[in-house]
């Protein structure tokens, strides 16, 4: 059996039946790697022309690397060596680029350690010194923070939970940026007795995707969805309750089997699995595995046309030690990097074909999929307790 969707203007196939266990070795796309950093910075990585020379720079959290050189450059001061991450986590799990004070230069939005305040720092536009640091919120929970066009305005939102409310919520600059953040209920406080899912400090899984195929992005997490009202409204959005997996990563829509129905898919976040959870009649959904063996601990997860054929594909791999080197799910196999392809068969199905990028690598717990060095053609952008790394697209099969 084999579905289709639409995703952000691209049509979407997944496979249903059976996929591959084993690495593929006949991707069309060959890969440049190149080791920007060896030291583990982050977990967390984002992209933007900071010094506003044409080329896209990487950052992650404590510093940021100049293209085309990737000379590195203090944001901020870090505020201990890290090692190898063996016993140590970063502060930077997430890390988010955007003109945030509108003075025209892009700044950076870093997530640190779960439950611990979030900041945004000020580009110094071109100036020495370390970037002035505004705190967002003072509680940033949930281990998948989003950061996406919530009202189809072009501007983004920081999506997350927060705590002690135990409530999920969007956020945005005030009128005066520097203050702490606006925050907007999606859900209501949890309640003695009546937890909101996905708003602990710890929660796993949270995905801003259209559900119900309405065209407005509704917010998902592993214990259900809140319906998106399409403008600011004040008020918590209305839940819908649905029991959408173990503990995962990244969360996005699609109709997986053509049945009219917008299903999920998700990827585990500390332990073996990508899944698509089934919507049936109720409206339930029903799990099943994509790859249920393949890579362990695949903490993030992205869904892009990685090869220009218009079709949406996946890209994820491992976590590297996320709990060091005798926690979770065979922590010490090489920490692979997979794009999955989406293909149609000749029956009529299509199914994701993994393809191995790298084994010396994986991702942290967020990346980037993006067009560094101007071809249009997206690359991608990890770092983790292995390092920060770029890869880029060199070659296509003809």
């Amino acid at each position: 059996m084999s579905g289709r969707t639409w995703v952000a203007g691209a049509l979407c196939l997944l496979a249903v039946g059976p996929a591959p266990a084993a690495d593929a070795d006949s991707s069309p796309i060959r890969w440049k790697k190149t080791v920007i950093d060896k030291k583990f910075r982050s977990e967390g990585v984002a992209v933007a022309d900071v010094n506003k020379d044409g080329k896209p720079d990487i950052l992650v959290g404590d510093l940021w690397y100049e293209a085309p050189h990737w000379t590195p450059h203090e944001i901020r001061k870090a505020k201990e060596d890290y090692g190898d991450g063996s016993n140590k986590y970063s502060q930077a799990f997430a890390c988010f680029a955007d003109d945030f004070n509108n003075d025209g230069w892009p700044d950076l939005l870093v997530v640190g350690f779960p439950g611990a305040p979030c900041h945004w720092y000020e580009n110094p536009k071109g100036q020495k010194g370390h970037w002035k640091q505004h705190v967002i919120w003072r509680s940033a929970c949930n281990e998948s923070p989003q950061f996406a066009d919530l009202f189809g305005d072009g501007k983004k939102k920081l999506v997350m939970a927060t705590q002690p409310e135990g409530q999920m919520a969007w956020f945005e600059p005030g009128a005066d940026p520097t203050r702490p953040w606006t925050p907007h209920p999606i859900s209501e406080p949890s309640s003695k007795g009546k937890k909101v899912p996905g708003t602990d400090v710890f929660s796993h899984g949270l995905g801003v995707s259209d559900l119900n195929g309405d065209g407005k992005p509704d917010v998902i997490c592993t214990g259900g969805w809140w319906e998106n009202p399409g403008k600011d409204t004040g008020k918590p959005w209305a839940f819908h309750a649905a029991n959408l997996g173990a503990a995962c990563a990244d969360m996005f829509a699609y109709d997986v089997d053509l049945d009219g129905k917008r299903d999920v898919i998700s990827s585990s976040a500390h332990d073996y699995g990508i899944w698509w959870h089934r919507q049936v009649d109720g409206p339930a959904f029903e799990t099943h595995a994509l790859f249920p063996r393949l890579v362990s601990q695949t903490h993030a997860l992205h869904c892009v046309d990685v090869n220009g054929d218009g079709l949406k594909d996946l890209v994820t791999g491992k976590r590297w030690w996320a709990h060091g080197p005798k926690g979770d799910a065979d922590p010490n196999l090489p920490p692979k990097l997979y794009w999955f392809e989406a293909k149609a068969t000749k029956d009529g199905k299509v199914r994701f074909v993994p393809h191995k990028i790298d084994d010396a690598s994986g991702i942290g717990t967020q990346f980037v999929v993006e067009d560094v060095n101007g071809d249009k053609r997206p690359d991608i952008i990890v770092s983790n307790k292995k390092g920060v790394h770029l890869f880029e697209q060199v070659d296509r099969a003809k």
